[in-house]
């Protein structure tokens, strides 16, 4: 075949951060295919040198304004686990309400927002404000109880203040918690209409499978988002603890953010991994959401994602009011406001690993006598999908050049979307080199 292809994507729209999509074809020949990077990288893990346990899960929370509940969390466990301070029971199932709170809100962000105008093929949600009025209504409100769950659990919508070493320095009220129960009981015709929305324009996501390793957490208990060991589809269960044998970040030249790698030369994470591998412990509806789309485990189409973000909103929302349920049979325990747990400072290390958004997210700190950090290290759910956007792109580019450049431009920029990417968190490498 001959054909030129000349595709510059500087800066792709409808994602978090940075990232440009470069093709070039030469007389049928592939020359260049690269998911780039170029963002200027983060200096989270300096940034909390030297300071005190106290302080890191405010700082890390900055990392990201999407996952910022998820970076409190995983710092917060990071460093429980070093001090060893342990927290109530009460105190965990709130916490994995406020997890819900924020699946649910950048899940619904992202369909509603940032995907759904591709399978419309109109360039933003803006479009769809006129064309589809009640859909993008039903859109809002979804994603505004979820803006509210998240301030109720957590004392605001982004960079959350409430959830402190040791448990919470204030929780909701019984009342609270009973009125964000009926909330979302009353969310499910809302979420019913998104489904219909997204059945109706299956037939537009691209019928595209490479297969790949899926890593997220798992647990015999629940669908796991708060705590659990590691899980991959290629070579089972991994301890936290071992997580670097499982990440193996290294770097690449079109990239300032690393790549990692385990069994094959990638992975994935994120919604769809976490329902390869936790599929049974879904709710019952989110099942029956996901055997709607016929997505089922090993799911190898990365377009899947978004339904897999779908079905996943509707597991948090069944599943928070079970949480809500049963804090409220056994009694929710008051406690003062402003409470400051007693901790006893000592030195040590800790690891932290939950599921936010994107995909799971490990914080290890180490700590000094007097609780300061010496040593951190964060490793973000994009920055393990990195690699995968790429070997993606690289076997569907061949498949497509009988198709026009703007259909190629666009499946590339789809298939990027579906991976949800939030590129400002994961790029943290920067490659120096001094000119005498």
């Amino acid at each position: 075949m001959s054909k030129n292809i000349d595709i510059d994507v500087e800066y792709l729209t409808r994602v978090e951060g940075h990232g440009n999509i470069v093709v070039n074809v030469e007389d049928g020949n592939i020359e260049k295919c690269e998911w780039q990077v170029p963002e200027a990288p983060r200096y989270f893990e300096s940034l909390v040198g030297d300071r005190s346990w106290e302080e890191l899960h405010h700082i890390t929370s900055r990392i990201c304004g999407i996952c910022s509940i998820g970076h409190t969390t995983a710092s917060l466990r990071a460093t429980e686990n070093a001090l060893d301070i342990e927290i109530s029971e009460q105190d965990k199932i709130l916490r994995k309400i406020a997890l819900h709170a924020e699946n649910m809100q950048s899940h619904v962000l992202h369909v509603g927002y940032l995907a759904l105008p591709d399978l419309f093929d109109v360039g933003s949600v803006v479009p769809l404000a006129s064309s589809h009025t009640e859909e993008v209504k039903t859109v809002v409100r979804l994603h505004r109880l979820a803006n509210e769950m998240s301030t109720l659990l957590t004392g605001r919508t982004t960079h959350p203040q409430r959830m402190i070493p040791g448990g919470f320095s204030k929780i909701p009220s019984e009342d609270e918690l009973i009125e964000l129960k009926g909330k979302l009981e009353n969310s499910f015709d809302d979420l019913n209409a998104v489904v219909q929305v997204l059945e109706s324009l299956a037939s537009e996501l691209p019928d595209f499978t490479r297969e790949t390793e899926f890593i997220s957490l798992t647990s015999d208990d629940e669908y796991a988002l708060y705590e659990g060991n590691i899980a991959s589809t290629d070579t089972g269960i991994e301890e936290v603890d071992n997580y670097l044998n499982i990440t193996n970040e290294h770097i690449v030249p079109q990239s300032t953010a690393k790549y990692a790698k385990h069994n094959r030369e990638s992975y994935m994470v994120g919604a769809l991994a976490r329902v390869n591998n936790n599929y049974e412990q879904l709710s019952p509806t989110a099942k029956e959401i996901a055997e709607k789309f016929g997505l089922e485990p090993i799911c190898h189409n990365p377009f899947m994602n978004n339904i897999a973000q779908v079905v996943e909103t509707v597991h948090s929302v069944e599943d928070s009011i079970n949480k809500i349920e049963k804090l409220l049979d056994i009694g929710l325990e008051s406690q003062e406001a402003y409470h400051k747990p007693d901790i006893d400072v000592k030195a040590g290390r800790g690891i932290g690993a939950v599921e936010v958004p994107r995909g799971i997210l490990f914080h290890d700190y180490t700590y000094n006598e007097e609780g300061k950090c010496t040593k951190a290290n964060c490793i973000i759910p994009t920055n393990q999908n990195h690699a995968n956007i790429q070997l993606d792109m690289e076997e569907m580019v061949p498949q497509m050049l009988d198709r026009s450049e703007d259909e190629i431009e666009k499946s590339l920029e789809m298939l990027v979307r579906a991976y949800d990417p939030c590129i400002s968190c994961s790029t943290h490498y920067l490659d120096i080199e001094f000119v005498e």
